[in-house]
């Protein structure tokens, strides 16, 4: 199946402790249906220091889950993603404007 939400997308947090916040997805796992958002799902890494660098308890973004994420569009709204066919190319839009994303 097509991604609906890729790598560098504006999203928002529809479900959970960081409900409402936004972020830019830094990574995505399709098999597993899990993103990594800049700024969202933050846990504490408790690190031991090593000849590479520093350790200590390091904050890092945890993947959370697709079903959990809404793209924002040009309005800054979320919104559910489909797809459809332009000029042969399968695009993907935003359905509540109809914009091609």
């Amino acid at each position: 199946m097509a991604a609906k939400l890729k790598k560098g997308d504006k999203v928002v947090v529809l479900a959970g402790k960081d409900k409402g916040k936004e972020g830019e997805i830094a990574s995505v796992n399709p098999k597993a249906g899990k993103a990594v958002v800049d700024g969202v799902n933050i846990a504490i890494r408790h690190t031991k220091q090593s000849a590479q660098g520093q350790g200590g308890r390091i904050p890092q973004a945890m993947p959370i889950d697709l079903s959990n994420l809404a793209l924002l569009d040009a309005n800054g709204k979320p919104t559910r993603v489909g797809f459809k066919t332009e000029d042969g190319k399968k695009v993907r839009y935003a359905k509540s404007t109809g914009d091609v994303i």
